[in-house]
């Protein structure tokens, strides 16, 4: 079973090779502006759902995994800092607050689309700003959502995080996504890395 993960996101490449299946990643290239009063979540969803179907439409009969996240805050999108003038910009902000970290999957076979939306909530610890451009500084998050890196030094700015799946706030929500491949008859836990098609 061929299998494409729709990304050019080196974290979601080393999230999905925990499974052990083969797997081969192809850039969607899809435009990830946010449409006229899209929500997060909205935004999320359609992106994952868009960078799975456009994969999925150049590579017939493969199962394409596709996933975006977006942070939220007060309600507005905030997006990948780019710069670390406006990460720290960001973080500062986050003083103290809640951030939501909704994260769109998609699996596309065919025309066959199933999808979820995880939601996680990060909760920041009160920080001043040189907090902010030691952490921006060392950690470099300028290609993550809302400018912090989970999975380096991400939560050392955190009170805590409220999740139904840990592997989510890194960008690919790996309980849904073994849930969703089994609905496709791929088991990473069978030995042979396939199944009958699951049934729940």
């Amino acid at each position: 079973m061929q299998i494409v993960l729709a990304s050019s996101s080196p974290y979601r490449r080393e999230l999905l090779e925990r499974f052990g299946l083969p797997f081969s990643v192809e850039p969607p290239n899809v435009d990830e502006s946010p449409l006229p009063g899209e929500t997060p979540s909205a935004l999320a969803l359609r992106l994952a759902v868009a960078k799975a179907q456009t994969v999925a439409e150049r590579r017939p009969g493969a199962i394409v995994v596709g996933s975006d996240q977006v942070a939220s805050f007060d309600g507005r999108v905030i997006g990948k800092p780019a710069s670390g003038a406006r990460a720290i910009r960001q973080l500062a902000s986050f003083s103290g607050q809640r951030v939501e970290f909704l994260t769109g999957l998609a699996v596309a076979r065919g025309k066959s689309l199933r999808t979820y939306l995880d939601v996680t909530t990060a909760r920041f610890q009160r920080f001043d700003r040189q907090r902010a451009e030691c952490y921006v500084r060392r950690d470099n998050p300028l290609d993550c959502a809302g400018g912090i890196r989970f999975e380096g030094l991400g939560p050392l700015l955190l009170e805590g995080v409220d999740t139904e799946d840990p592997s989510a706030a890194i960008g690919l929500p790996l309980i849904a996504l073994g849930r969703l491949l089994r609905l496709e008859g791929v088991d990473p836990l069978a030995s042979d890395g396939a199944s009958s098609r699951a049934d729940y």
